[in-house]
């Protein structure tokens, strides 16, 4: 730090000292511009990649980038220019959820103006406060003092870096380099009470818990005890082995590659639910004497957890859990993945079916629930193990109670908000059908549990196993605590006249990505697009999430037979619309995703085991037909509402000319009769793609040409009009061109967004300040005409 204070080089802000100005007034907040010898993206003036440099040697400055918003321009005068260093910065697209510097308050050091003498008097207080504190008396506390607002979510995040085979490590920087580096908080250090105690008191406030399930309920345990109301709602980003409470939630069974940017973005907007918080109480058995036994006396004396979230068993799975347990800690070095630690799970698992070590379970048990004896139930059942639930997921995904028929039996679907546990036992089969769909032997619903155990058994909380001694358990519901539940992202909401809400049919044509194109090129989506392989069309509905795609896809391979190489069992969606480059979709959050929500044209999905040679079949298929794909277009017959035709429709000749920008075959299919109103599966005109790819001469042909009412005509997908489009792909001539002939700049999509709010978002502020200018003078022009009227 002396070095750099001597260079002058200043750190990004992230507080302010204590002073006596009113800290409401003192929120301005400018750019912290930095120079960079290596930047990705493009200038935010003039739209141009930036070189990149190859030797670490080279000292050029090549951008200028601001380590708040992102915004990033060329070291050029032509693109970032003097005024823009005083201009005030709007933290980006995540600025929401960030906790502005103006928020955190350093406070000075105490007794700075007392005399020597009481000084002296009190040094020896002074000396043992501050090695209480932090050692050394060079501690310096913080205080928050938040300025509420209703459109603010100011979020904490906590990470635990030996999760998941020590991967929350590699996220720890991410997350400081998107949001203000002092809401982010290693747990290894001094755990999650510090920051919470410190943030308490901030409104709207929001946590994202990366790591395991046991992350999450250690800082649900820290907030009951700091007594913080109401309860901020958890969201869960997870990097442990099993991660039950984050699948439960809609978080997926992993963390693999999805941008943090969008994770910050599920977190912001998804809904606030409630999870069932269990209270085990423990008291030993009155008939037990632990100096009987010796090797008794030496096991745990308490249960790891006094507080369930997930669940509570004991028997052969708790067994299996205790000694993956006892593996990592004497070896942890063995289990820095979670593909192995899952591996360990399996063997040691096999082993214990094998061994049936715990088939005489029921006879060393007691089980009252709700004041109800089940003891003779389990015992006929012959159970191994006993499995208290509270959510939906157990042992990695599984789903152990099932979907019980309401008419066979007079159990109620599972919720892990309704106050109540599910009891399940498990035989040694049961437990092994439970890895392929299978469920567990339904006992019963209760709200009370009371379990006697006459035998030292081992138990599990939440995933943290121990050795107990017979023991008297009691079970009861404690709280519930809020948790965010990841979004289901939709392509379109229908308010009122808007577009219809029947649903509509998408012709989606269908490419392959290989694993070594998506490693090579994931950053170039365009070169990426030219490397995909067609796989043929697909019809489905426009609300069709991708596990129904999913379907068709692999009706599609069925269709085609052998005319296109066969896809493996491993292959996986690619979203290619939300962030810079691709990325994949987990399978276990295809439910979560809409078709519309991850193709735009084309649907992209990508195949790690590649079988088949693409260029042996495509040179098999261009020696029998001219074009490689026409061999595939003729299967479309077996394809449900394919009309047998391939020349394709005037209305989409017109809208792809508009995508090309072909402004001769524009004209042509306006002459030909076309409709220039005509839309696509999306709802959107030609005026929406040839304003978001920026072409201007079909622009200003389709404002002449067309009706008015072509500026205001909204997509299926957002509602959003052409002015949007062009906002948010920062085509600034286009947008001039629109707002000149009357497009509406008032108008909001579903999400509230106007054309001013999208280029704020694109963060071209030079955009958004036309915009704003363009609002006023409408305004003004329209309280002229009222006067006149």
């Amino acid at each position: 730090m002396s070095q750099l204070e001597r260079i002058n080089f200043r750190c990004k802000p992230t507080f302010r000292e204590a002073g006596p100005r009113n800290y409401r007034e003192n929120t301005f907040m400018r750019h912290h511009w930095v120079h960079r010898r290596r930047q990705e993206g493009k200038c935010k003036q003039c739209g141009k990649s930036f070189k990149q440099g190859f030797s670490f040697q080279s000292k050029e400055i090549i951008a200028i980038s601001c380590s708040w918003c992102k915004a990033a321009y060329h070291n050029k005068i032509s693109c970032f220019m003097l005024q823009q260093i005083e201009e005030q910065c709007t933290l980006g697209i995540h600025a929401s959820i960030i906790i502005p510097p103006s928020w955190i308050i350093k406070l000075p050091r105490k007794g700075s103006f007392k005399s020597s003498i009481r000084k002296k008097k009190k040094a020896s207080l002074k000396r043992r406060k501050s090695q209480g504190v932090g050692g050394g008396g060079e501690h310096r506390p913080f205080i928050i003092k938040p300025i509420p607002s209703p459109h603010m979510k100011p979020l904490l995040v906590f990470i635990n870096p030996k999760s998941g085979g020590n991967q929350g490590v590699k996220l720890m920087h991410k997350f400081q380099w998107l949001l203000n580096p002092r809401q982010v908080f290693d747990l290894s250090q001094d755990g999650p009470r510090m920051a919470l105690e410190l943030y308490k008191k901030v409104p709207n406030l929001r946590i994202l818990a990366c790591g395991g399930d046991g992350t999450a309920g250690w800082i649900l345990s820290t907030i009951d005890s700091l007594g913080i109301s109401p309860h901020p709602p958890v969201a869960i980003l997870p990097l442990g082995t099993g991660n039950d409470l984050a699948r439960t939630l809609n978080w997926g069974g992993g963390y693999t590659d999805e941008p943090i940017s969008k994770i910050l973005c599920s977190v912001e907007d998804g809904q606030v639910v409630q999870l069932d918080r269990w209270s085990l109480q423990l008291e030993p058995h009155p008939e037990f004497d632990p100096d009987s036994s010796q090797d008794d006396a030496q096991n745990f004396q308490k249960l790891p957890l006094d507080v369930m979230n997930n669940y509570f068993s004991l028997g052969s799975d708790a067994n299996v859990t205790l000694e993956f347990h006892e593996s990592r800690e004497a070896n942890p070095e063995k289990f820095n993945s979670r593909f192995k630690n899952k591996m360990f799970y399996a063997g040691v698992r096999g082993k214990d079916v094998l061994k049936r070590s715990w088939k005489d379970l029921a006879d060393h048990i007691h089980v009252e629930c709700d004041g109800v004896d089940v003891t003779p139930k389990i015992r006929e059942l012959k159970l191994h193990c006993l499995l208290f639930l509270n959510i939906q997921k157990y042992a990695a995904g599984t789903a152990p109670w099932g979907s019980p028929s309401l008419s066979a039996t007079n159990f109620e679907p599972q919720r892990h908000d309704d106050g109540y546990l599910e009891v399940i036992g498990f035989t040694a089969a049961g437990l092994a059908a439970l890895q392929v769909g299978g469920h567990g032997e339904r006992v019963m619903q209760c709200q009370n549990v009371r379990l006697t155990t006459y035998k030292t058994i081992p138990m599990q909380v939440d995933g943290e196993p121990c050795r107990l001694q017979p023991s008297i358990v009691r079970i009861f519901l404690q709280n519930q605590a809020n948790m965010v539940q990841k979004p289901k992202r939709r392509g379109s909401v229908p308010i009122g006249n808007d577009p219809p809400a029947v649903a509509e049919r998408l012709r989606v044509q269908v490419s392959r990505i290989s694993m070594a194109d998506y490693e090579a090129l994931h950053y170039d989506k365009e070169k990426l697009r030219e490397a995909s392989v067609p796989l043929g069309i697909i019809v489905v509905e426009n609300d069709a999430d991708l596990e129904q795609v999913r379907r068709h896809i692999n009706q599609l391979q069925e269709s085609l037979g052998g005319a296109a190489p066969q896809l493996s069992e491993n292959w996986c969606f690619v979203d290619s619309t939300t962030a810079e480059r691709f990325f994949r979709i987990d399978r276990g959050q295809e439910h979560l995703h809409y078709v519309t929500d991850i193709s735009s044209e084309d649907l992209y999905i990508l195949d790690p085991d590649i079988l088949v040679n693409l260029q042996q079949t495509s040179s098999s298929s261009s020696s029998s037909s001219p074009h490689p794909s026409s061999h595939l277009l003729a299967h479309q017959h077996h394809l449900p509402f394919h009309e047998g035709r391939h020349t394709p429709s005037p209305e989409k000749v017109l809208i792809d000319s508009s995508k090309k920008g072909d402004l001769p075959k524009v004209i042509e299919a306006h002459q030909n009769g076309v409709n220039l109103l005509s839309t696509d599966q999306y709802g959107m005109t030609a005026l929406h793609h040839a304003a978001r790819f920026g072409h201007k001469d079909v622009v200003k042909y389709l404002i002449e040409q067309a009706p008015p009412v072509i500026l205001d005509m909204i997509d299926h997908e957002k509602a959003q009009t052409a002015l949007h489009k062009a906002a948010w792909y920062q085509r600034r001539t286009i947008c001039c061109m629109l707002v000149a002939a009357g497009a509406s700049l008032t108008r909001a999509d579903y999400q509230g967004n106007t054309p001013r709010s999208q280029a704020l978002k694109a963060e071209d502020t030079e955009l958004a300040a036309y915009l704003q200018s363009q609002e006023q003078l409408q305004l003004v022009v329209s309280e002229d005409q009222e006067t006149a009227v």
